[in-house]
């Protein structure tokens, strides 16, 4: 089972955030029929979006991340809650995969190194906040932390990763890690802080050897006394219906809502998400138009 921890330390100087999001990249793989370098950037936005999510104060609120470079994947995006639950999709599921020389997978190229982050968080209470960033490496997790530092102010470590086996492209692991300085840090924290980062595996690594995340959380954080603000399960989830497809098609006009069918009369949409296809009949569209203009009268 996917989980998040978020921990503190006791001096209030720095906050980590740590995800095993294994299933989750897992099922996104499944779901789009991705190839590995698609997994592997659209899961490092998962990680990253799910840890973002469950950073949210506000119960209803969410946070939607978009990477857009010029690289054959297209855009990269997902969707967390508050609750650290995520989905996304990519521009081309099929997009073709290259190697660095150490055998890992060169998502940079894949995203593209020229282009742009969009950070947009909608707390549900009016005009939702939208951040953006260029990217500077389409590698993800560099262009996070460089989001956080440009358009946040705040000093931020992020580390993503997602182990895919080379032979069959199945997703083995899939991890992150996100480390702020509060406003309490210090010179001395912060140098202490930097010397564990040196030192720290790649979170797939520490997953692969067994490691927990709020072991992982301490190693990053060794020297600190650390304290656990909280630790919860997470999951892939779309939420997706055709309850809601038919509440947004009231706010078409009657003609456009005809418009959606096909010569044989039906309407027929497809999640992004999660690639459920929901089907509407000529009656459907019929009867969701009478109730919409009943609405409108009363």
């Amino acid at each position: 089972m996917d989980k998040i921890i978020r921990c503190i330390t006791s001096d209030g100087a720095i906050m980590a955030a740590a995800i095993d999001a294994s299933d989750i990249v897992f099922t996104a793989k499944k779901l789009h029929h991705l190839s590995k370098s698609a997994t592997a950037a659209l899961g490092r936005l998962l990680c990253a979006t799910s840890i973002m999510g469950a950073m949210l104060k506000q119960s209803n609120a969410t946070v939607n991340l978009r990477v857009m470079g010029d690289g054959e994947l297209g855009p990269v995006i997902a969707v967390g809650d508050s609750k650290g639950n995520v989905k996304g999709y990519v521009g081309n599921a099929n997009c073709p995969t290259e190697f660095y020389s150490n055998g890992k997978i060169n998502v940079a190229k894949a995203v593209g190194r020229n282009g742009v982050l969009n950070v947009m968080r909608d707390y549900g209470t009016g005009e939702p906040y939208i951040g953006q960033v260029e990217l500077v490496s389409g590698e993800i997790a560099e262009d996070l932390t460089n989001y956080y530092a440009t358009s946040e102010q705040t000093p931020t470590v992020c580390a993503l990763g997602v182990l895919i086996n080379k032979e069959d492209g199945e997703v083995m692991l899939a991890g992150g890690l996100l480390i702020q300085l509060l406003p309490g840090a210090d010179d001395s924290t912060i140098e202490k802080l930097e010397k564990n980062i040196e030192k720290l595996d790649p979170v797939t690594t520490m997953l692969a050897k067994g490691m927990s995340i709020l072991d992982i959380c301490k190693t990053a954080l060794e020297g600190f006394e650390v304290e656990v603000l909280d630790e919860f399960p997470v999951h892939y989830a779309c939420g997706c219906s055709k309850e809601k497809l038919e509440r947004y098609f009231c706010t078409l006009s009657d003609e456009d809502v005809r418009s959606l069918a096909d010569e044989s009369g039906t309407a027929t949409a497809t999640c992004h998400f999660c690639n459920k296809r929901y089907v509407f009949t000529k009656d459907d569209l019929e009867r969701i138009i009478r109730e919409k203009n009943q609405s409108s009268e009363n």
